[in-house]
């Protein structure tokens, strides 16, 4: 080999060494539709992070279940097989207590509330995660959860007994406390689980009732606001840790706009899909005057058991939380009174 050659190809291998601008490519599983607004938000997320890069991180949103399904995306992606996805945090409530948090009927049941359980509980459901080697990026809610059926419900003997759709062990405890029959269905499953008679009856947000199409099966959606759980975007550790500082930062801003971006979403759409439920001829009601004191009685138990399973971290969140609802609505108060005088 002569010299030139020897040079050329030392040039070569330095050049495989020291790559210019390495494109990094994630795959990103979410449990919902391509049409949910919590994947829409994903979608430009993702192509906002493709900017910010300058196309040196690529995220590919795999919706709808579609690469794995909802229970299986947060083992994925701390194992690496997925390095980013979305996952409903109470579905991990068996693992910790402040994962159930948001899923506590009644405790934060309008946006206001949500996101002051959300600055409370943040910091702790961050550092659950953390030892898990995941981190957290961005946080969603979901619009308020209802009760669907096919029939009028006006008191707790008209549940008992009944299949009714269940997606955490928050939900699924709520359901046993009412007298009925839990039964674990995903989102991706929801419309054949009322189609074959699985669950007779779901409790979710008018958001997935309108995604489940489930005017074709259910009759019924009793707007009782019991609570707005929250989706998570999470990334493994190792993989956000393998990004250069300026990828770093660009997926961090990305993730801010997001969730602004998402919280916002979720509560102006909140109306506009209870109205096309009952464009679809679903009776939209409240809850009974019965079964509505029922609920709450039940969400007063189970905050309770909460508070006695999330142990001294529970009770600080609990705290706080409680005393930013008591100052907010002091500061309303006063408004209020400034406003009248």
């Amino acid at each position: 080999m002569t010299l030139l050659c020897r040079y050329a190809a030392a040039l070569f291998v330095a050049y495989l060494a020291f790559p210019v601008s390495a494109e990094t490519k994630w795959d990103m599983p979410t449990p919902y539709p391509v049409s949910n607004f919590h994947t829409e938000n994903i979608a430009r997320f993702a192509s906002e992070v493709a900017t910010l890069t300058g196309g040196q991180l690529q995220i590919t949103v795999h919706a709808n279940g579609a690469l794995y399904r909802a229970n299986e995306i947060k083992r994925a992606v701390r194992g690496g097989q997925a390095q980013i996805g979305e996952i409903i945090i109470s579905g991990a409530a068996n693992e910790d207590p402040l994962f159930a948090l948001d899923t506590i009927p009644f405790l934060a049941s309008s946006y206001s509330e949500a996101q002051a359980l959300w600055q409370a509980s943040r910091s702790k459901v961050e550092e659950r995660f953390a030892r898990q080697g995941l981190k957290v990026l961005f946080s969603v809610p979901w619009p308020p959860q209802g009760i669907y059926a096919k029939v009028a419900l006006n008191s707790l003997a008209d549940v008992k007994g009944m299949k009714i759709r269940s997606y955490s062990p928050t939900v699924a405890r709520m359901i046993e406390l009412m007298g009925a029959q839990p039964v674990t269905v995903q989102a991706a499953d929801l419309s054949q689980a009322l189609a074959t008679g699985v669950v007779s009856a779901n409790v979710t947000s008018a958001s997935t009732g309108y995604d489940a199409q489930s005017w074709e099966q259910l009759s019924y959606y009793f707007d009782v606001q019991a609570w707005l759980p929250k989706n998570v975007v999470i990334v493994n550790q190792q993989q956000f840790d393998g990004l250069d500082r300026p990828n770093r930062e660009a997926l961090l801003k990305a993730a801010a706009a997001a969730e602004l971006r998402g919280w916002k979403t979720s509560e102006e759409k909140t109306q506009w899909y209870v109205e096309q439920l009952k464009a679809k001829k679903m009776k939209v009601l409240p809850a009974a005057a019965e079964l509505q004191k029922a609920l709450l009685g039940i969400g007063e138990r189970m905050t309770r058991e909460w508070l006695v399973q999330a142990g001294a971290d529970g009770q600080q969140v609990y705290d706080a939380y409680r005393q930013a609802v008591k100052k907010s609505f002091s500061n309303a108060c006063a408004c209020a009174a400034r406003l009248w005088w």
